[in-house]
């Protein structure tokens, strides 16, 4: 079973309900022990009219996942801790941030502590900035190297001229992370500073529509018109308990959605998207794929990382004996995007908490 701690960039409401979206899979696929979620969120986004042109539905005060979280923890009856990442940028790649206030040293404190009583290899993934983890391996970096197997980034551009959203949140974080000494895998999120488009190196694709989560668990339903809708009901664990209203879910159950994390999940957890010989797409393991099933192939190649003190980094091919750095690549941009339309939704429908 895989050992994780998810480092995301999850508030409430929203900033990009993605996050909210995403964080159903590491409580649901059988195969993830998740022992912590770190909530990186960034003080300027908690403001009143905190807004980024590239989010266009972000204006208004938010705060840290928390409510997001513990409704997780409710529905499929768990009790993962979670903590607060430092809430500022760092201010140098190796910033220890030792004057933070303690409340802030949450994340960090858990991320270390969590390492330290694990008695195996614990995989990091992370949805956003780096500053957590690059505070925890300022502070305690041996520890990171003896217990980290592999730190899984879902961010950056794979083009050498765009300062990437998860990137402009820490630049300093990033080039502490991507020189580090730490196994690394990049999932960039985009490609430059372009539209996004699916293609070889890049994780993005678009979700046409949410019209399955009317198949899904009903509680999964009701935590999801939650995010989406940006409810602010106190009671927000009763409501997981009520049925969803149909005008609720008619809101936003056709809308098109932009998805950047499902690659990470899919090679964590030893998955393979495929379609079956009755013309199916799935998300199926590995050792359930027949000689039948049509495979839509995807790499985790080696690779020599060039990071500049922006936080942009440049790669390069190389042999595997020479590096710990990884680049995933896409075979069939075009064809994964199409068939992860309907695996996706398949493999929603099937989590029964």
């Amino acid at each position: 079973m895989l050992k994780l701690i998810d480092i995301t960039d999850l508030y409430h409401p929203h900033q990009d309900v993605g996050d909210n979206f995403d964080l159903i899979m590491p409580y649901a696929l059988p195969d993830i022990d998740l022992l912590l979620v770190i909530l990186d969120c960034t003080e300027k986004f908690r403001e009143p009219y905190a807004d980024h042109s590239e989010w266009p539905d972000s204006f208004g005060p938010r705060e840290p996942g928390i409510i997001p979280v513990t409704q997780l923890n409710y529905i499929f009856n768990r009790n993962v801790p979670f903590g607060i990442s430092p809430l500022n940028p760092m201010v140098s790649p190796d910033d220890k941030m030792s004057d933070i206030p303690g409340y802030q040293n949450q994340g960090v404190d858990m991320l270390l502590k969590t390492l330290d009583e694990s008695d195996e290899p614990v995989d990091i993934a992370v949805y956003g900035s780096l500053r957590c983890l690059a505070v925890a391996y300022n502070r305690n970096p041996q520890l990171l190297l003896e217990k980290v197997r592999m730190v899984h980034i879902s961010a950056s551009s794979s083009t050498p001229d765009y300062l990437e959203w998860n990137v402009l949140l820490d630049p300093n974080a990033f080039v502490c992370v991507l020189r580090s000494e730490l196994p690394l895998t990049l999932y960039p999120c985009k490609t430059g500073s372009g539209a996004f488009a699916p293609s070889e190196f890049c994780t993005y694709w678009s979700l046409n529509d949410l019209g399955f989560i009317r198949k899904m668990d009903m509680r999964l339903q009701q935590y999801l018109c939650y995010a989406f809708n940006k409810s602010l009901r106190h009671d927000f664990l009763r409501v997981m308990d009520e049925e969803p209203d149909i005008k609720e879910l008619d809101k936003f159950s056709g809308r098109q959605h932009n998805v950047w994390e499902t690659a990470i999940w899919i090679e964590m957890t030893n998955r393979m998207l495929i379609e079956g010989a009755d013309g199916c797409f799935r998300i199926v393991p590995k050792d359930e794929v027949t000689q039948t099933d049509k495979i839509f192939k995807t790499d985790i190649l080696p690779c020599k990382l060039k990071v500049y003190d922006t936080g942009i980094y440049e790669f390069a091919l190389c042999s595997e004996e020479k590096t710990n750095k990884f680049i995933y690549r896409i075979s069939d941009p075009i064809g994964q995007e199409k068939a992860l339309n309907e695996a996706l939704g398949a493999l929603y429908t099937s989590f029964k908490p």
